[in-house]
């Protein structure tokens, strides 16, 4: 089970990343572009998602696709979800206290290659690790 203090050691660790807050939200960006943040669920979501809504803290997450996007959706469903907000928008919502650290890591990594510019990204995965 990950928390807020996973995604924000996960999230500050890679180059170029900051923290803040957005509209009462945590956020983290890379070079101005964010790539991973507190999503609660609104009103409309609610309305949309019906009893399916779940509880819960809530991470959104930018992924390098839509099709990215569907492979996790299908993937685990009981992890991954979207709302009608995000069609057609390469994120997805992550319910924190069901995806395990090692995995959220690697989303979180991802993600952030996804916004990262492409420098940057380059000099990351020639670093030795």
């Amino acid at each position: 089970m990950a928390t807020w203090n996973d995604v924000r050691r996960i999230a500050l660790a890679l180059p170029g990343t900051s923290e803040r807050s957005s509209r009462g939200t945590a956020e983290w960006r890379v070079k101005d572009k964010g790539f991973v943040w507190e999503r609660p669920l609104r009103r409309a979501d609610l309305e949309a998602l019906g009893d399916k809504a779940p509880n819960g803290p809530i991470l959104g997450a930018r992924v390098a696709d839509v099709g990215v996007k569907l492979a996790l959706l299908a993937e685990d469903p009981n992890v991954f979800f979207t709302t009608p907000h995000f069609d057609g928008y390469p994120a997805v919502l992550v319910l924190l206290e069901r995806i395990d650290v090692a995995e959220l890591d690697e989303l979180i990594v991802e993600a952030w290659l996804a916004r990262a510019p492409k420098r940057l990204a380059q000099e990351y995965l020639a670093a030795p690790r």
